[in-house]
């Protein structure tokens, strides 16, 4: 298996763990912008973006956070800190847990710990929001993985626009994050609705994360909205809790200068005291 690595700047490591699952590492962007502080460590996820070489049915948390820890091996860093944004938070938590050693800060960027937040909590959100039966049933579908790779384009561009803080804008910014260098891969998040992320939790472990720990997101997410923030981080000892407003699933696109404050100060502040 080959894993698309692209390591950029100098600093302190940070590695950006992607959301989807389908994306790739040019979703997370916007945090390029902090390459003179930090060295960004950005990657597709095995089976996402441009990773290849194993089949979507080793899309495991096993696997998952195995990979990120030898790439960490790989570059040479003993430690170095994770943001993992949607999806890519949930490999944040599960790495947390499982390399703990491994740390110096999370940050949990619009994530949850528990999938009923996707699967259940979201189509009945955008209900209560006044989308209509078909949106909410296509995102209902989505999160589930209940449909076909064929249709993965439609239905984004039919649901895209809730991700947003202004709907109006369309599927097209949020789908195309990152421009022409983007590569989309459906099969992941179908596998992922199906089977990865099907009655996944980890909220019965999160107490033994003990890394600095910042818990950020928009607003106006109908994926993770406020409410999911809360109990994350109220789950996790001395967990910093920081909501963006005029922002919805990604605020670091939408309200990009705050997001990097909000990251550069976390990690500054609490590597003096460590």
């Amino acid at each position: 298996m080959s894993l698309c690595v692209d390591v950029v700047g100098h600093g302190d490591p940070l590695l950006l763990m992607h959301g989807g699952p389908s994306a790739d590492h040019w979703t997370p962007a916007s945090f390029r912008r902090l390459a003179e502080e930090f060295t960004l460590v950005f990657y597709d996820h095995r089976c996402n973006g441009r990773s290849y070489g194993a089949p979507v049915s080793s899309m495991t948390w096993e696997n998952l956070t195995a990979d990120a820890d030898a790439l960490r091996e790989a570059l040479g860093f003993e430690r170095w800190a994770v943001l993992g944004h949607s999806f890519g938070g949930h490999v944040a938590l599960e790495y947390a847990l499982r390399y703990p050693d491994r740390l110096s800060h999370l940050v949990l960027l619009d994530t949850g710990g528990d999938s009923r937040w996707a699967r259940q909590n979201a189509p009945r959100l955008l209900a209560e929001r006044g989308y209509d039966t078909e949106k909410v049933e296509l995102v209902r579908r989505w999160f589930s993985g209940d449909f076909a790779p064929e249709e993965y384009f439609r239905i984004f561009m039919r649901i895209g626009g809730a991700y947003n803080h202004h709907p109006v804008l369309g599927a097209v910014g949020t789908m195309l994050r990152g421009g022409w260098r983007a590569k989309v891969r459906p099969e992941a998040l179908i596998f992922a609705g199906r089977h990865l992320l099907k009655d996944w939790t980890v909220m019965d472990r999160i107490g033994e994360i003990t890394v600095p720990t910042l818990v950020l997101a928009g607003r106006d997410d109908f994926v993770f909205p406020p409410e999911c923030q809360r109990e994350l981080a109220a789950g996790i000892p001395d967990a910093r809790l920081e909501i963006i407003g005029r922002a919805g699933h990604n605020p670091h696109d939408e309200r990009s200068t705050e997001v990097m404050r909000a990251v550069r100060d976390f990690i500054a502040t609490d590597a003096a005291a460590i």
